[in-house]
């Protein structure tokens, strides 16, 4: 049983799902969207989220990324001038681009932006310091969202789960309910099998890498409707 995660992680490799996916899956990763969008997302789909966001870009709020991980994370200008862009604007205004929850959206977003200008001096030290604790302080992030920032945003080695991770794994009789078993059971399939991740990704690789694209294989697996068993 301990040899599941990596068995699982081969297996949706050679499958080959994101193939038309950015690098790091998480459209525009490394940026400061990737919190905007863990709040956004909330009881709303992804395709919503995308629409605010491009109206947000259109509006002059958000600059367009280069949706490079690496050129983003360290684009240290354009990320502290948008967080500093949703932190002075009105709750109606960003309301008014928001798709769903409005009112509570925006609410959110600009209460966590004046957060983050309060107890950070830049967009490095955000990424270098932010921590699941202040991110679960957060109104609209919980332990999923929280490391979905670690990971996409930050590019820390955090995997994350979700319910498309839990149903896979009950449909492979592993039956795990809490948020961080679930992750530790995963994370340990990968850290004890190190020489077989490093046979698909290269010696090389970044283990925050390896779990952004776990988790998107899960995701997208789950989304191609095939049968989980495959993957034994």
């Amino acid at each position: 049983m301990s040899d599941l995660p990596i068995r699982i992680l081969e297996r949706l490799y050679a499958l080959n799902l994101l193939k038309d996916a950015p690098k790091w899956w998480w459209v525009n990763a490394g940026s400061f969207e990737v919190i905007l969008g863990c709040v956004l997302v909330q009881n709303s789909k992804w395709e919503n989220v995308q629409k605010t966001l491009d109206s947000l870009r259109k509006a002059g709020i958000l600059p367009t990324f280069s949706g490079d991980f690496k050129q983003d994370y360290q684009d240290e200008e354009r990320n502290f001038w948008a967080i500093c862009n949703i932190a002075a604007l009105s709750q109606d205004v960003l309301a008014s681009h928001i798709l769903g929850l409005q009112n509570q959206k925006a609410q959110r977003l600009i209460l966590l932006a004046r957060n983050l200008l309060e107890d950070f001096s830049s967009y490095k030290s955000m990424t270098q310091s932010l921590n699941r604790e202040w991110l679960l302080a957060q109104k609209g992030l919980g332990r999923e969202s929280a490391d979905c920032v670690l990971n996409y945003m930050c590019g820390r080695e955090v995997m994350v789960v979700d319910r498309y991770t839990y149903k896979l794994l009950c449909a492979l009789g592993v039956e795990i309910e809490d948020y961080d078993e679930l992750q530790g059971f995963l994370v340990r399939g990968v850290e004890e099998n190190l020489a077989r991740v490093y046979a698909l990704y290269g010696e090389e690789v970044n283990l925050a890498y390896v779990y952004a694209r776990f988790h998107a294989k899960i995701v997208e697996f789950a989304k191609s409707k095939r049968d989980p068993k495959t993957l034994l």
